[in-house]
């Protein structure tokens, strides 16, 4: 009997080669009925799809079809894939048709397909024009060539986008290393958003800046503060006495010849380009890259005369009573009025600032700004002062809600 005989052995009677034929009879006809049934549960619907697959598992692993046979059914297992979503199962049922049977247009079509889900376009693109080299009137094809242009244009124009996103990036971190200035972490950008600064054709720095009215816990927002402009342009601007007055400033303290500004001195940490370039990054199409390929990972730390920063992380409200605190001698952080006639390049290049993301400027009008001339370091300055600073307790008790006045020069 055919059945007992050694693995590898040849049948030797008539007898044994009738029984083999018996044998692959029965197979090859229960691996047609298989792939029948396959093409039934796949006619029945999705919840029978996962059947389908078995019946086709089941009619390949007879091993008793040819291989043209045996690419349909290669081709009809990847095409139930593809509708469950299993591209990668898909593309290697596909391929294996294709193997089997080069000239199988739906294996070549679904490979294609599965290839462009998986977002491999130039593997796709080169299975759409073996196709249509093989079938140059098949509207599938055709129709999928075209989604794969469409698809390869996106790509094209979305890395052009986040490549011009990083190369600015690059000269920002270049045009700040030149200049000497110290970048380190974001602050207020609860204020801000994400405007970062601009470079020119000119390479000029073009930064946006905050006032903070730490008395009031108001701010202002100058868009674009070139800097080569002193601060008196800006101020004379703001201040003028075309413009409005500001509507908390109902004792007139901040006109333009009573408002000083102040920026803190302390020390604190320098963003490293590992992380710098991230922070310039964000909001750009270049937010997601995840290695710059820059290597510089150490982070930079520098002080000035001892002191220390607490500004980072702070929100709104926080960050503004703590530098009404700072302002009162509760801080140990210093602070230094701007001269109004220096340009902002020449201010920012301080040794001792450190700009937290974009500048900030506190800025105090004539009652504040005369009694801190008067005693900046005094630590003994009565509770009643704070509270006269905050005087409004609905804004002490809460966060405070910003009116935010973009100034665009």
């Amino acid at each position: 009997m055919a059945l007992w005989m050694e693995a590898g052995s040849e049948p030797k009677t008539e007898s044994e080669i009738a029984d083999l034929e018996a044998i692959e009879a029965l197979k090859e006809s229960a691996a047609l009925e298989f792939k029948e049934k396959g093409n039934q549960f796949v006619k029945s619907g999705k919840k029978h799809y996962a059947d389908a697959i078995d019946c086709y598992t089941k009619a390949i692993n007879q091993k008793a079809l040819r291989d043209s046979e045996n690419s349909v059914i290669y081709a009809n297992r990847a095409h139930v894939n593809l509708l469950l979503g299993n591209y990668r199962r898909a593309l290697v049922d596909a391929e294996e048709a294709i193997k089997l049977c080069p000239t199988n247009i739906k294996a070549i079509y679904r490979a294609a397909k599965a290839s462009l889900s998986l977002d491999l376009l130039g593997e796709a693109r080169s299975y759409c024009e073996t196709g249509l080299e093989r079938d140059p009137n098949n509207e599938e094809l055709k129709k999928l060539a075209r989604q794969i242009d469409a698809q390869n244009l996106e790509r094209e124009h979305i890395e052009a986008q986040v490549s011009k996103a990083v190369t600015t990036a690059k000269h920002l971190v270049s045009a700040f290393e030149s200049r000497g200035l110290r970048i380190g972490k974001p602050v207020f950008q609860e204020l801000t958003g994400l405007k970062k600064p601009v470079l020119d054709s000119n390479n000029i720095l073009h930064w946006p800046v905050l006032l903070l009215y730490a008395e009031v816990m108001s701010s202002d927002f100058i868009e674009d503060f070139c800097e080569t402009d002193m601060f008196t342009a800006h101020l004379d601007t703001m201040f003028s006495e075309s413009c409005p007055p500001l509507p908390w400033d109902k004792e007139n303290n901040y006109t333009r010849e009573a408002i000083e500004l102040y920026y803190e001195a302390g020390s604190g940490v320098c963003l490293p380009k590992a992380k710098l370039l991230p922070y310039l990054l964000e909001g750009t199409a270049g937010s997601h890259v995840e290695s710059i390929g820059d290597d510089d990972k150490d982070v930079t730390e520098w002080s000035y005369d001892g002191t220390s920063s607490e500004l980072q992380n702070l929100s709104f409200y926080g960050g503004l009573k703590s530098a009404v605190d700072k302002l009162l001698g509760k801080g140990s952080s210093k602070w230094v009025k701007v001269n109004e006639k220096r340009t902002l390049h020449d201010v920012l290049k301080e040794p001792n600032l450190l700009i937290p993301g974009i500048p900030v400027w506190s800025c105090l009008g004539i009652q504040f700004s005369t009694w801190f001339q008067k005693d900046p370091a005094s630590s003994t300055k009565s509770s009643e002062m704070v509270s006269g600073l905050f005087h409004n307790e609905q804004l002490a008790g809460r966060q405070a809600e910003v009116d935010l006045k973009k100034v665009g020069l």
